[in-house]
């Protein structure tokens, strides 16, 4: 589109030029003609002379020669999907920037993949965002919600919704780019909740360092998981049956204690929870970082701490909505 650009501007100063030394017109009659002329709309009269009819054939022809040009550009263009993909760019973009309380996966590589999918089985929004080629390529035809950059570019990390994400999970490949994502983020959202991933125990202890809520290391996982499955193969059959996402009926759910929710300072008992929701209490992790695994019912819940509840997605709605803050009505 330059070339053509560039090449209208040149026959139409060149046949502005050619038009007023041989007609002896004004400049903007001059170019008044060049521009009808090189535009194929026509003449407002038949030109003089052979030397004005002459610079007019070559203006048509100039004239033909560029709109092929550009219908070529367009044709092209549209085979290969350079504006709907650019419409398709803005569309992305713009549903981004309305994200809000969504997830952020730095790293679109076989982990990050794996997390996409857990997030999508669950219902979770989230944004990807990864600079290889082959990652940005399996994220579009996936029909993924993608940034390309790299994470550890804050202007890249802020194109993704940081400011209004609810986490962010550091899965590169490398460690390097997860302690640098990691920092970064914390840096810019103290209240984030980061999980990342490191390959060496040392790694993992930096990235704590750096800001990171939770530290997985895959090849520890592995190892633990596949010696569980040798040595206690039915515990780990009931524990993966009732914690993969979408895998039966049975959920399990975090709700936090909130003190607006006029519930804090009761009981479960008091509460009723079972009887009301359907929902079980399975443990409750206090104020301080602690888990009660085996909380009683005669335990009082306070403001902040989280419940892990089990249940069907049905008893989890009603329990959420239970414990949801209420507005307050001034008197």
């Amino acid at each position: 589109m330059l070339y053509a650009l560039v090449g209208a501007l040149v026959v139409l100063t060149g046949g502005t030029v050619a038009f007023h030394s041989v007609t002896g017109e004004s400049w903007l009659k001059a170019f008044y003609r060049a521009v009808v002329t090189t535009s194929l709309t026509g003449l407002d009269t038949v030109p003089a002379t052979d030397s004005a009819r002459m610079v007019s054939i070559v203006l048509v022809f100039a004239g033909l020669t560029i709109f092929a040009f550009i219908a070529t550009i367009l044709v092209e263009g549209i085979a290969r999907g350079v504006f709907t993909g650019a419409l398709a760019e803005r569309r992305r973009r713009r549903t981004i920037k309305e994200l809000t309380d969504h997830y952020i996966i730095c790293g679109y590589g076989r982990v990050g993949r794996r997390v996409a999918e857990e997030f999508r089985e669950s219902g979770a929004k989230y944004v990807v965002l990864d600079f290889n080629p082959d990652a940005i390529e399996f994220a579009r035809v996936r029909g993924e919600l993608f940034i390309e950059g790299n994470g550890t570019k804050d202007e890249d990390l802020e194109a993704t919704g940081l400011a209004r994400a609810k986490g962010l999970v550091a899965s590169s490949d490398s460690d390097v780019d997860n302690l640098y994502v990691t920092l970064s983020a914390r840096t810019a959202r103290p209240d984030l909740l980061i999980v990342a991933r490191a390959s060496q125990g040392d790694v993992a202890e930096k990235l704590r360092r750096a800001g990171a809520d939770r530290v997985v290391q895959p090849y520890v996982t592995a190892g633990r998981e596949m010696a569980a499955l040798v040595l206690k193969p039915q515990v780990v059959a009931l524990i993966d049956a009732m914690t993969s996402t979408g895998a039966g009926d049975l959920q399990y759910e975090e709700i936090e204690v909130a003190a607006a929710s006029g519930q804090a300072g009761k009981t479960i008992r008091a509460l009723r929870i079972r009887h009301e929701t359907g929902a079980v209490i399975v443990a409750v992790r206090r104020r301080d970082g602690v888990f009660d695994t085996t909380p009683d019912p005669d335990d009082v819940l306070e403001a902040g701490d989280v419940m892990i509840a089990a249940g069907s997605s049905r008893d989890l709605r009603l329990l959420e909505a239970l414990f949801e803050p209420r507005e307050t009505v001034g008197g």
